[in-house]
């Protein structure tokens, strides 16, 4: 069996050559390296502090780990919520000039009818009026606004569960 050598191979020492080595189809043999345990607990076995630091050092790592990926998932929803709110404002700029510039045709429109100065007062009129409705509204809305009733009561109970139960003198 003739064997060419694969152009795109990591490393030729990578490489299987004719001769070199045991055959291809043989499994490999069991490393018998000293000081390693195996699963009949053969070599050194750790004390249970050694266990104990090594867990708290994982961790302690991990939580490191969780930390640092939650800041970055915060920083990119806050960029993307950034972006979000900037083009909701250019949204509201835009709609505030369609609402100034239809007012001004209405005002034009009402001047032709009753002159200039009579329709400019409707037109203010009926600003009023819808910001008087919309402020009437958003007061109403602003007293349901309850806060945050479950935090507070949970940030209530935290000094009791930091310093235990204490019996009540009667």
């Amino acid at each position: 069996m003739s064997y060419t050598p694969d152009p795109f191979a990591a490393a030729p020492s990578a490489r299987h050559t004719a001769g070199s080595g045991p055959d291809p189809g043989t499994p490999p043999a069991p490393a018998t390296a000293a000081g390693t345990a195996g699963p009949t607990g053969t070599g050194e076995q750790q004390s249970l502090g050694e266990l104990v630091a090594e867990v708290s050092r994982d961790l302690s790592t991990l939580l490191r780990q969780e930390v640092e990926l939650a800041k970055a998932e915060a920083k990119q929803s806050a960029q993307r919520a950034g972006k979000g709110a900037g083009m909701l404002a250019g949204a509201g700029v835009a709609g505030h000039m369609v609402l100034l510039f239809l007012s001004v045709a209405l005002w034009w429109a009402l001047g032709a009818v009753m002159g200039r100065g009579w329709s400019a007062l409707v037109v203010a009129a009926i600003w009023a009026i819808v910001a008087a409705v919309l402020a009437a509204r958003g007061r109403k809305e602003l007293r349901t606004v309850e806060g945050m009733p479950e935090t507070t009561d949970t940030l209530k109970k935290i000094p009791n569960a930091v310093r235990g139960h204490e019996e009540k003198n009667s």
